[in-house]
């Protein structure tokens, strides 16, 4: 699938932005979908996946960096993911990337990148006062 993410932007610390990614070329029901950022220097990070089980269902994984501050969701009509963030510190600043794969990857492999075969363009997340 082609992704392509949008929602970044300048924010100082303790706002939320939401970003969200559109998917294109198939549909993503049978899809897990997540979020990755890189910032400056530093490598690439898992932030958060919605994993597809089975039929409808979805389970929700977040980074420990951000859990309890950020939520993902998907709407497969629409074919979009979200990522809701609040409560924001200048270390989310980095370039934040949907990501896509078919099927219901290994909990071990799911913060891994190399288990995702699709990436976006990605948005810049700026926090700063």
């Amino acid at each position: 699938v082609q992704l392509q993410a949008s929602g970044g932007g300048a924010v100082q610390p303790g706002g939320s932005l939401r970003l969200s990614c559109v998917a294109s070329g198939r549909t993503i029901t049978t899809y897990t979908m997540g979020w990755f950022r890189q910032a400056p220097g530093k490598e690439r990070e898992f932030v958060a996946a919605i994993r597809w089980e089975t039929g409808k269902t979805y389970n929700k994984y977040y980074a420990d960096s951000v859990r309890g501050r950020s939520t993902i969701s998907r709407d497969n009509d629409k074919n979009t993911v979200w990522l809701q963030m609040n409560s924001l510190r200048p270390e989310d600043t980095a370039v934040y990337y949907c990501v896509a794969r078919p099927g219901r990857p290994i909990l071990s492999a799911m913060k891994q990148p190399e288990t995702y075969n699709d990436w976006g363009q990605g948005t810049l997340v700026t926090i700063s006062s």
